[in-house]
């Protein structure tokens, strides 16, 4: 059985103006250039609300390390009262959004992902002596890998955000 754990939980939130579509377009180019990880959309759904739409979108990113270790990302974002306004920037009217927008993130350390070592009790017993004395700082290089991933991955959403909101 694959043992997952997950190392890392964390979540950004933004008020203000930014496009919904350049940000979605951002995160989804950034985890695939920077991290290569491979990304399915787990759901996706838009209630409206009067003018206003409300959105969550749940992703689910994946990448192989070795043929032990897998990482993977949860992501998931809610856009609250997403509304389409028109603002001037530098003499020329453009069409963005309005809203809040909070990101969360969840890191999680895959080991045996492929249950090599699922096979008898015998092969588990050797799996939890290989973890603990064999690789644990490779598990720690793995974990912390992870970890810098996912504070990176937030970062770079904040920052982006942030960068919208001064347009």
């Amino acid at each position: 059985m694959v043992e997952e754990e997950q190392i890392f939980s964390s979540k950004v939130k933004y008020n203000g103006v930014f496009s919904f579509k350049d940000t979605y377009k951002f995160c989804y180019d950034y985890l695939i250039e920077e991290f290569g990880l491979d990304i399915s959309e787990e759901k996706y759904v838009e209630k409206i609300a009067g003018d206003a739409k409300n959105i969550e979108v749940k992703w689910s990113a994946t990448k192989k390390i070795t043929d032990y270790f897998k990482f993977k990302i949860s992501i998931v974002y809610k856009v609250d009262g997403l509304k389409n306004i028109e603002m001037t920037q530098d003499g020329v009217k453009i069409k963005t959004n309005q809203g809040s927008i909070e990101t969360t993130v969840k890191g999680t350390l895959m080991r045996d992902y492929e249950g090599k070592f699922e096979q008898n009790a015998f092969q588990k017993f050797l799996r939890a002596v290989y973890e603990k004395f064999i690789i644990t700082a490779r598990i720690n290089e793995f974990e912390d890998k992870l970890i810098t991933w996912c504070d990176n991955f937030l970062a770079q959403t904040k920052a982006y955000l942030d960068l919208e909101g001064r347009k």
